[in-house]
């Protein structure tokens, strides 16, 4: 370790010289010994090389005492930025969550978000070829970690190296083929994985989609599809959806598969979730009334019994742009991304101005908002809801899969939400390759889409924890995977590219197509022990009826159904172009008005007392399941966002200490429970394995399982106008202080 103010940059400037070593330089080069004596710890994985790498280098850590420097070796391989260094002095910190991939001071490339040196204690951005080379090296990463790394022990020449082979392989645009994806797999070949079948359902072959289709009873009115096999009539679509029985084969490659409805989901009274590709804007008059006519006949063919009436929501001219959502992420994630500790308690003067000034809660909000007022739609004016977007492939995957999560308890289970994400967004098409900007060829397109989603799949768990079977830590490790470029699930634009790429779609019938890793397969990354953290200890499962007792007969949602009918009103049977058109009249004539009065018609009222109505009851869990969309109840996912950020730990407080409490008053229970059994000679419950990971000899952290208890602040853990609007958890750490033997901390 060395002491005090290694390194520039990052805090207020001090009068030169900024740096006094108390360590000589015979003593650093005994440490460089020892570091390149640590190069056999370089963990590399099949198909992984080395491609420059330097030593001496520190790794910085800033708490309130100063900066401390850890001394080893910086690495870049063709996956990952690694530093191999000695913390046995820090063996206390270790991470009670490890991931077998990626360490603790692993960064993949595609994780990389922005490079920045210091150069005289000024701090600035690195592109391509540089004629300086810095002293201090801030990588700021995707999953909101930032790492200091002091340069200025390290020889001149490996400096150039590690320094420009950073910045080219984490920047430099890339083409597919060169993906480490690629040669893991292909290293692999020969040596598959044999981890445990996992039980997401894929959504690659016809079975599944009639398994989904008889699972939500939606085969009567709709079928599978194989017109799209061999990809002959769209690329962008999966080989095999879903479309009404009195659609055609004719119709469905008509345009490529855009104007087709294509099914999502069916309600238990019959009525279906669709989505369909707009046609393009600019087009001259006579594809125009060709398209009108074929959107027309296709109108009048699924509007005839059964089907029940339609309505159209224009996603891509209503609602929330693309453009919207990438500048409002770009401010949100600015306050997580704390260079140190005098930055982060400076931000906190003006936290709340900054995070309304990013926009990035009312952008979740009015996902939550949209995909209620569709439930409204399916479930109380027994409507059919047609989401139409350009491609289908973005907002229409939100607010297709936010639906679903809080109509279909199955989706909230963590097997049927894999496979709800495989469904909706991998076979959907959605562009996951552009959108997380994995090439680095198109920073325009990168849009954190599916990121959005899980947040606010995030803001349901945490309003209604027992109607979830996975938990937070669950929602943020996969928001992590999106940047481990092992696992296919996350590095295609669509089914078409993967297939291609992979040799599925090859001519030549002697190659053997690529075998890729999917993300649903957790014992890649985590241990069981680590796994069952991932799953939620307070999930409410279904009761199993019982048989002597007799049924009533109703509706699955039962709650919803007994709205007054006076509440809605049967909608007029009305055409796609006469709905287009009243979507267009009312936002060109509502757009400047709408933000100084709010809208008192009809379908405002009758969501606002659908909406009063459900939370007004005992919320069932095992159905329909909306949130609180007012402004305090829309909270910061701060598990994700504040987990590397020392001075945002709660020792003994936040969320993971009301969870301690329940899952001991859930152990007495089961011990009771155990000798009443005992005693009839009945099978016992298993053990609460969850509960031996929560007891630490020190209190939890209230980001637990990923923060570092060691690294605390010396100042108040975060000032109140923070930790508010985190969720109100200070008075819950001085709770815990009552219950903690602060002998051992």
């Amino acid at each position: 370790m060395l002491g005090k103010g290694v390194g520039g940059g990052g805090g207020s400037k001090t009068p030169k010289p900024s740096f006094v070593s108390y360590v000589r330089p015979e003593e650093i080069h005994t440490n460089e010994n020892e570091v390149t004596e640590k190069e056999v710890n370089l963990h590399l994985l099949p198909g992984e090389q080395l491609l420059c790498e330097a030593s001496t280098v520190l790794k910085c850590i800033q708490d309130d005492s100063g900066q401390h420097g850890i001394c080893g070796k910086l690495v870049c391989t063709d996956f990952k930025i690694a530093f191999l260094g000695d913390e046995s002095t820090l063996d206390d910190n270790e991470p009670q969550f490890k991931n077998k991939v990626i360490g603790e001071n692993d960064i993949t490339l595609h994780c990389v978000d922005q490079i920045y040196g210091v150069f005289d204690e000024k701090k600035k951005p690195l592109f391509g070829q540089l004629k300086k080379y810095p002293e201090k090296l801030i990588i700021h990463c995707k999953d909101l970690r930032v790492f200091h790394f002091c340069l200025r022990y390290t020889k001149e020449e490996e400096v150039k190296r590690i320094v420009s082979g950073i910045i080219h392989h984490t920047q430099a645009p890339k083409l597919l083929k060169r993906l480490f994806l690629f040669s893991y797999a292909s290293a692999k070949q020969n040596n598959p994985a044999t981890g445990p079948p996992h039980q997401t359902v894929m959504f690659d072959t016809i079975k599944d989609w009639r398994w989904e289709l008889e699972r939500t009873k939606g085969n009567i009115k709709y079928k599978a599809v194989s017109a799209n096999e061999g990809y002959k009539v769209c690329e962008k679509l999966p080989a095999y959806f879903v479309v009404p029985v009195s659609l055609s084969e004719e119709d469905i490659s008509c345009f490529q598969g855009r104007g087709i409805p294509i099914w999502c989901w069916s309600c238990h009274n019959g009525c279906a979730l669709l989505k369909m590709s707009a046609f393009p804007k600019e087009q001259d008059d006579s594809n125009l009334q060709i398209q009108k006519a074929f959107l027309d006949g296709i109108y009048k063919t699924i509007h005839k019994p059964p089907y029940e009436n339609l309505k159209t929501e224009e996603l891509s001219n209503t609602f929330i742009s693309l453009q919207e959502i990438q500048t409002s992420y770009s401010k949100f994630k600015q306050l997580f991304l704390i260079d140190n500790s005098s930055e982060f308690w400076d931000t906190d003067v003006k936290w709340f101005s900054l995070l309304e000034s990013s926009n990035w809660l009312d952008i979740i909000r009015r996902c939550l908002k949209k995909a209620i007022e569709v439930i409204e739609c399916l479930e109380v004016q027994n409507t059919n809801v047609l989401l139409i977007e350009e491609n289908a492939s973005d907002l229409c995957c939100i607010i297709s899969s936010l639906v679903q999560v809080m109509m279909d308890p199955y989706c909230r289970t963590r097997f049927g939400f894999q496979s709800l994400i495989q469904k909706e967004w991998i076979m959907g098409g959605h562009c996951f390759l552009d959108r997380c900007n994995h090439l680095r060829q198109n920073d325009k397109e990168e849009v954190p889409v599916f990121l959005l989603f899980l947040d606010c799949v995030w803001q349901l768990v945490q309003q209604h924890p027992p109607a979830f079977e996975f938990t937070e830590t669950y929602l943020t490790v996969l928001s992590d995977s999106l940047y481990i470029p092992i696992f296919s699930t996350f590095f295609f634009n669509s089914p078409y590219q993967k297939d291609t790429n992979v040799g599925k779609e090859s001519q030549d019938s002697q190659s053997k197509p690529l075998s890729l890793l999917t993300v649903w397969d957790w014992s890649v990354q985590f241990e069981p022990k680590a796994q069952i953290l991932l799953n939620n200890p307070l999930y409410v499962e279904k009761s199993k009826p019982d048989r002597n007792q007799r049924r009533a007969p109703h509706f699955k949602h039962q709650r919803q159904l007994s709205l007054p009918l006076t509440q809605t009103k049967s909608s007029p049977k009305r055409g796609f172009f006469r709905e287009e058109t009243d979507h267009l009249i009312k936002n060109l004539l509502g757009k400047r008005i709408s933000k100084l009065i709010n809208s008192s018609d009809e379908p405002h009222d009758s969501f606002r007392e659908f909406y009063d109505s459900w939370h007004s009851k005992t919320v069932d869990y095992h159905g329909l399941l909306l949130p609180h969309i007012e402004g305090p109840e829309i909270k910061v996912w701060a598990q994700r966002c504040l987990r590397w950020i020392p001075e945002a730990q709660i020792l003994g407080g936040g969320p993971v200490a009301t969870m301690n409490k329940v899952l001991e008053m859930m152990e007495e229970v089961q011990s009771l429970q155990k000798k009443i059994d005992e005693k009839h000679n009945s099978l016992m419950a298993p053990p609460l394995d969850a509960l031996s990971l929560l007891r630490k000899p020190a209190r939890l952290s209230s980001l637990f399982p990923f923060a570092l208890l060691q690294r605390h602040s010396s100042k108040p853990v975060l000032p109140t106008n923070s930790w508010k609007a985190l969720g109100d958890e200070e008075d819950l750490a001085k709770q815990e202080d009552e219950f903690v033997d602060l002998g051992d901390v």
